[in-house]
């Protein structure tokens, strides 16, 4: 198995403000913006608020609209909108990131760990609000090992046509691609093959502390290769993660595969306030 680490979500160019940490421990990722998708943030809706709702609490500044999409991807959680009862986890890529997969001959069986830009919410009167002071911190919020690899229009299944990746923009697209969730997670096969993780201090990246890009990886990684990285990114006491890129491929090893079945299995298991 590889582990990918994936960037995804709001950064400072796509949405300008960090996906909230809600009081409950939930990460909710906030997909990017795109002119050229279908789904609405105010399509979405988590808790009895859209996301379009919940973007303009956080940051009452915001200049999103009512008519503004997104960029649902990856889409890992179920019940934000209404679905067909075959809906399973998906993931696309194109272009250069896609390229970079297909390099480092990402298949079937390979896990994705995806991470995105966070900062710790509260509710203030029904309100939410960043908490004033908390960090900004690159956090671990879902995953997804690849059941199956979709590269042909002609090939794609219902179940995968709602996807964004599946739309007309990407039929001529030979680099496109759309990964399907396995049935259950092989390292542990009582879980979803793909799914959103709850707040852990394990799944936080970013070493305490610092800015959000120098992370606090565990040290076997230093015997490992990470694309678009190498020996100058492990500084005296953090790792420092890229500025660009949304792929990260780490080399195939076991002590990997269990560090991320504990990251998964303290996501899932653990809360807010344990």
């Amino acid at each position: 198995m590889r582990v990918i680490i994936s960037r995804k979500g709001f950064d400072t160019q796509n949405g300008g403000q960090p996906s909230p940490i809600l009081p409950d421990g939930t990460l909710l990722s906030l997909p990017i913006p795109s002119k050229d998708d279908k789904v609405l943030y105010s399509d979405l809706k988590y808790s009895n608020k859209t996301y379009l709702q919940i973007i303009k609490e956080l940051n009452p500044n915001s200049k999103f609209k009512e008519y503004y999409a997104c960029h649902l991807d990856p889409d890992l959680r179920e019940d934000i909108v209404k679905r067909k009862n075959d809906w399973s986890p998906l993931f696309g890529q194109t272009g250069s990131a896609q390229g970079h997969l297909l390099k480092n001959n990402i298949k079937e069986g390979d896990l994705f760990l995806f991470f995105g830009w966070f900062k710790e919410a509260e509710q203030i009167d029904g309100i939410l609000r960043y908490k004033r002071n908390s960090p900004d911190k690159h956090v671990i919020f879902g995953y997804l090992e690849i059941g199956k690899i979709y590269s042909n229009k002609t090939k794609y299944p219902d179940e995968v046509q709602h996807h964004p990746h599946a739309q007309q923009k990407y039929y001529n697209d030979n680099n496109n691609r759309i990964y399907k969730a396995s049935d259950e997670l092989s390292i542990f096969p009582s879980l979803n093959g793909g799914g959103c993780l709850n707040y852990h201090k394990d799944l936080v990246l970013t070493k305490e502390g610092y800015s959000k890009s120098k992370w606090d990886l565990p040290n076997f990684f230093k015997q490992l290769d990470v694309s678009y990285h190498d020996q100058r990114s492990f500084k005296d006491d953090y790792f420092q993660s890229v500025a660009k890129g949304q792929e990260f491929v780490i080399e195939e090893n076991n002590t990997v595969t269990e560090w991320a079945k504990w990251l998964i299995l303290n996501g899932i298991t653990m809360k807010a306030d344990e």
